[in-house]
C-alpha cells in the first residue's frame, strides 16, 4: 500500500540513515491513518475500509454509531460518526473511519494505537479512556463504536 504522507517518509528516512550508518532497523509499515479538516467538519481514516478488507480476501463487517462529541449538555457538542470495519471470526479490528466536529483527529490516534496493537472490538470497547465534559460524554464515541461492533459478533 502507497500511503504518500511526510510522516511516513521521515520515518522512512530515518530508517535508511539508521541503516546506512551502520545500524539496524526496519520501517514498520503503515495504517494509512490520514485527517483532513473542510471548515468545521474533520474527517479521519485508519486501516480498512470494508471495501478494502474484502479485497484482501477478510471476512469483515463494519458498523456506524453516532454520538456528540461531548457531554450532550455542555456547549458546543456536535455529531461525530464513526465507522469500525472488523474480521467476523476473530473480532480484530481492521479500520476506522470518523466525521464530525472537534476531537476527530485525537479519537482516530485511538483507533490507529489499537489496530497498530492488533486489538480486537471486545478490547477496543473496554479502553480506558480520559472522561470530562468538555471533551467526551462519559462513553466516548470510540468505545460506543468498538462496542456496538462487538454486539454484532
Amino acid at each position: 500500500m502507497v500511503v504518500a504522507l511526510g510522516t511516513h517518509a521521515n520515518k522512512q528516512g530515518r530508517a535508511a540513515g539508521t541503516n546506512i550508518a551502520g545500524g539496524e532497523t526496519r520501517f514498520g509499515g503503515v495504517l494509512g491513518t490520514a485527517v483532513t479538516k473542510f471548515q468545521q467538519l474533520e474527517i479521519a481514516r485508519t486501516g480498512l475500509t470494508e471495501r478494502e478488507a474484502a479485497a484482501a480476501g477478510l471476512d469483515a463487517f463494519g458498523v456506524t454509531t453516532e454520538a456528540s462529541s461531548r457531554a450532550h449538555y455542555y456547549p458546543g457538542a456536535l455529531p461525530t460518526r464513526i465507522r469500525i470495519v472488523a474480521e467476523r471470526r476473530t473480532g480484530r479490528l481492521l479500520g476506522a473511519q470518523i466525521v464530525g466536529g472537534e476531537g476527530v483527529a485525537k479519537r482516530i490516534d485511538v483507533l490507529a494505537t489499537a489496530l497498530w496493537n492488533g486489538m480486537t472490538v471486545q478490547e477496543v470497547g473496554g479502553m480506558d479512556l480520559s472522561y470530562a465534559p468538555p471533551f467526551s460524554p462519559v462513553w466516548d464515541p470510540v468505545l460506543l463504536a468498538a462496542g456496538k461492533a462487538a454486539l454484532k459478533l
